[in-house]
């Protein structure tokens, strides 16, 4: 074990994720059991720069595992780009005594955890987003809530399309990338998944379908957007009018982040911040714990960075031959 490690911070940054409180509370028990402190950092990188931070203890994250959202809240924080900041963010955790940081959060979350450990505080990065968009990891935490939250308010949304024969236009987050598009589109039997990654085109992608559907007796109609392609609202009005199929869009928003974690989001999440204590106190940092061939590991920070995650051609085939 390190000994110069003494005390952790963890914070979280970036969108809120479901399992984050897990990932935080293994990061304060882990470090209990090999008798370090920890130092919970409110706001993320904010609370960092304005000192809002306080310890925590095992008691600190007792009956925390089942809430959604985050007991140490987070925030976005542009000044922190800056290098003058970052160097004064490492002096205040000097401060409070804080020898090495968990970083829970996405990628830009990450390239902060980069700068802290370039200016010298050794730093761990766990990934917690629900869309699954680092490229480094198969898995991000919150990502099996945010799925299992969009499948049921797709299969609400269906029940009564069907009773209105109407077609729904469903827009799902997941910022550029389409991951829960495709897996909660396939999930809810969709007839049309729009994913960024994939080319498309209105007439041939949407309409076709759609008219084709109707054709074989079907009286309602679901389409799932994801939130890179996004204009769900105007998609309906144009459906309507090409069609006469009476059509409506639904932005699911901010739902898709709440929610008690799935038991997948809980143990991936304790696996996840488990290790990132483990790597601090065998003297690694700048390490980003991320899931391979489904298994945790990590990887430096920069390579993780630098690595593209492309979402897998073959779902998006599979879900145009379920539509047929």
């Amino acid at each position: 074990m390190n000994n110069d490690i003494r005390t952790i911070g963890v914070l979280t940054s970036g969108g809120d994720a479901p399992g984050m409180n897990a990932a935080i509370r293994a990061v304060v028990r882990v470090s209990a059991y090999h008798g370090v402190r920890v130092m919970g950092i409110k706001r993320g990188y904010n609370g960092l720069l304005h000192g809002e931070i306080e310890e925590m203890t095992s008691r600190s994250v007792s009956n925390t595992l089942q809430r959604g959202g985050t007991i140490l809240q987070t925030a976005r924080c542009l000044e922190f780009k800056e290098e003058e900041n970052q160097r004064r963010a490492v002096e205040i955790a000097k401060v409070f005594g804080i020898d090495g940081i968990v970083v829970i959060g996405g990628d830009g979350s990450f390239r902060g955890a980069k700068a802290l450990c370039e200016h010298g505080l050794p730093t761990i990065a766990l990934p917690g987003t629900i869309d699954n968009d680092i490229d480094c990891s198969e898995y991000t935490v919150g990502y099996d809530t945010c799925l299992n939250t969009v499948k049921d308010a797709v299969d609400k949304i269906r029940d009564t399309a069907a009773s209105h024969e109407r077609c729904s236009v469903i827009e799902v987050m997941g910022r550029a990338a389409g991951y829960i598009a495709i897996q909660a589109g396939i999930a809810c039997g969709a007839d049309v998944i729009l994913v960024p990654e994939s080319k498309w085109s209105f007439d041939e992608d949407v309409l076709r379908p759609i008219l084709e559907s109707k054709s074989r007796g079907k009286k309602n109609s679901i389409i799932v957007v994801a939130e890179g392609i996004g204009g769900v609202i105007d998609m309906a009005k144009e459906i309507e009018e090409k069609t006469g199929i009476e059509s409506r869009a639904t932005i699911l928003g901010h739902v898709q982040r709440g929610g008690s974690p799935t038991v997948r989001d809980r143990v991936v999440a304790s696996e996840m911040g488990g290790l990132a204590v483990e790597l601090l106190l065998e003297g690694k940092q700048n390490r980003i714990v991320c899931m391979k061939d489904h298994k945790i590991t990590d990887v430096d920070i920069a390579e993780g960075l630098a690595m593209k995650k492309v979402l897998p051609h073959q779902l998006i085939e599979l879900a145009k031959k379920l539509s047929v």
